[in-house]
């Protein structure tokens, strides 16, 4: 009997246990924190009862989201229009994607890896905390995990049968997952560009252009209706009316305090303490804490003023067109904060930035985060600084035994994530859609540390 016919089931199972066990372990966040939730609830709610892509339906005039995309609002809908308007239902749904997910990822893995390792991802995958951690909550992280790591499938699925519609299926998929997230829409170009210049060769560079063309041409039409709406109701040609403000402003400022004292001066500055008592109770964290209070009166003055331009409009319309004009001063500040001290930004980025983004994730209810002690935060971070270790050796593995499909599928994605969030605020959520790929790695290169270790004794 193979192997998987015993593991497969297992596994299903302890996806299963381990997401309602997180269910049961958020559910008194529901309503007080993550409130990025409220959001996509009225965006899902919006779709269900009136098909548009609005938080208020039936309102004249209508009222275009600026802030979101309708990838995820679509599922969070389709649970709407099937099991009634519930958290617990989205969270049922999102609890077997996950299952679903352990399996995507065992067959990408088997498709690329011996099985036994495929079986070990898989596993991986189901044991991986932060995944049913926000499979308890209405977000797109866990969704657009999914979405991603099927893409990803396809795209094997693409180069190992050489037909161009698995490539346009690849496209749609790859345009779909940019929906759900945008910070995705520039890795079908990453994945374009890696092919050709693995697999595109004087013999045969008409054919396999042809086929990554025809991903790109599927990424563009799939995409095209979302950039209309944006030109109809924002004069905006791209994946968000928003942009990237206020992820460079939080970014110009991230690592310069500790991530606790730095909360703190946030909640200080989203206080109804008036400008004179924020002054004074600025400078008091600061005294207790022995440090310069200067930097910290610019950060909170900063994030109050261009808080304010969308919290004042009241009207819908005009407080959607106000989150336009405040990221665009996000922009504008972040960028003179960097400009101020380009490179204590630079090492900031690489020091704090991307450890943040690939191993400090901590799966606790987010109300008791900051009650935890710093040496259990640091063994929850260990076991992430393990696997990032192995994938590295897993990635290496693969170059040097030239899988250069392998390396693509599952490289160039983490590649891709490292690279867009260099600039830009880090949170370790935001890797979490290609953090499959990265377990699938840390197999391959713990079997690929065994090995050497095997044939150094022998």
């Amino acid at each position: 009997m193979p192997a998987r016919r015993v593991a497969l089931p297992l596994i299903c199972l302890i996806a299963v246990v381990h997401g309602f066990a997180y269910l049961i372990h958020q559910q008194p966040d529901w309503n007080v924190s993550w409130t990025d939730q409220g959001g996509y609830k009225m965006l899902g709610h919006g779709i269900a009862e009136s098909g548009e892509f609005t938080r208020y339906p039936g309102t004249t005039p209508f009222v275009a989201e600026a802030i979101r995309t309708p990838g995820y609002p679509m599922f969070v809908a389709a649970v709407y229009r099937i099991a009634g308007e519930s958290h617990t239902a989205v969270a049922v749904a999102q609890i077997l994607v996950f299952t679903l997910l352990c399996l995507v990822v065992f067959d990408l893995a088997r498709r690329l890896l011996p099985e036994r390792q495929a079986i070990a991802a898989a596993l991986l995958t189901a044991v991986y905390a932060p995944l049913p951690y926000f499979a308890a909550l209405v977000l797109t992280e866990l969704w657009t995990t999914f979405a991603l790591v099927v893409t990803i499938a396809a795209t094997w699925r693409a180069i190992h049968s050489g037909r161009i519609v698995w490539y346009v299926v690849a496209g749609i998929l790859y345009a779909y997952t940019a929906l759900c997230r945008p910070v995705f829409v520039l890795l079908p170009v990453f994945m374009i560009g890696a092919g050709l210049l693995l697999f595109c060769r004087a013999a045969n560079w008409r054919r396999e252009t042809l086929k990554w063309a025809a991903l790109a041409a599927a990424v563009a039409v799939t995409l095209a209706p979302w950039f209309a709406y944006n030109k109809r109701h924002f004069d905006v040609i791209g994946i968000s009316p928003v942009g990237i403000g206020r992820p460079i402003f939080e970014s110009s400022w991230q690592g310069i305090w500790p991530g606790r004292l730095q909360a703190q001066l946030t909640d200080t500055a989203a206080s109804a303490l008036s400008d004179r008592d924020l002054a004074i109770e600025v400078r008091r964290i600061a005294a207790e804490q022995s440090l310069d209070p200067e930097p910290m009166l610019r950060y909170v003055t900063q994030w109050r003023e261009i808080r304010k331009i969308w919290e004042t409009p009241t009207d819908p319309q005009q407080r959607a067109l106000a989150r336009i004009i405040g990221q665009n001063e996000y922009l504008r500040v972040g960028l003179e904060n960097i400009r101020h001290d380009l490179s204590g930004f630079l090492k900031r980025r690489v020091v704090r930035g991307q450890f943040v983004l690939w191993a400090a994730e901590i799966p606790v209810r987010h109300s008791e985060i900051n009650s935890l002690p710093t040496i259990v935060i640091r063994l929850i971070w260990l076991p992430q600084v393990v696997l990032f270790g192995l994938a590295c050796a897993g990635a290496i593995a693969l170059v040097v035994a030239r899988q250069w499909t392998a390396a693509l599928l599952l490289i160039t994605p983490l590649v891709y994530v490292g690279s867009v969030h260099f600039v830009m605020l880090t949170e370790s959520r935001q890797s979490l859609p290609v953090k499959p790929l990265l377990l699938i790695l840390a197999v391959a290169g713990g079997q690929a540390l065994i090995d050497r270790a095997r044939h150094a004794r022998t």
